[in-house]
């Protein structure tokens, strides 16, 4: 995947590929629809349909070993976490960090501990 193309996901592929992250390693598709067993009930061919998807994206990689098809993530957690983020922000806020904060302040959804946490990073940022 480019790293200037942000591509997000559906909720159904992001689900595969968090419990592909979470697994740290290369999984078969029975190995990943055990992980989604109570968060998602598919069937098997539901899993390698949205590996394959996966796979076409870039967001995976596919390898072979004896007769069983292993996955893993080709992007990680963190960039696609940031590149959702940059997405989320400039639809939703024209980009604007202020406007995103004021939505939370304005929607309750932002606590005294958060607004201490959040000034703590800035000043991290400025010493940076």
């Amino acid at each position: 995947m480019h790293t200037t193309q942000f591509t997000r996901l559906p909720d159904a592929e992001l689900d595969v590929m968090q419990a592909l992250w979470q697994a740290g390693e290369p999984r078969r598709p029975s190995q990943l629809l055990e992980a989604l067993h109570g968060k998602r009930e598919w069937s098997l061919s539901t899993i390698q349909v949205l590996l394959t998807r996966l796979h076409e994206k870039g967001f995976v990689t596919l390898s072979c070993e004896k007769r069983f098809h292993y996955y893993a993530p080709a992007v990680s957690e963190e960039a696609y976490r940031v590149g959702e983020t940059r997405s989320f922000l400039e639809r939703m806020h024209g980009g604007s960090i202020k406007s995103l904060m004021a939505a939370l302040v304005e929607c309750d959804g932002i606590s005294a501990d958060d607004l201490d946490e959040i000034a703590a990073i800035l000043e991290h940022a400025k010493g940076e």
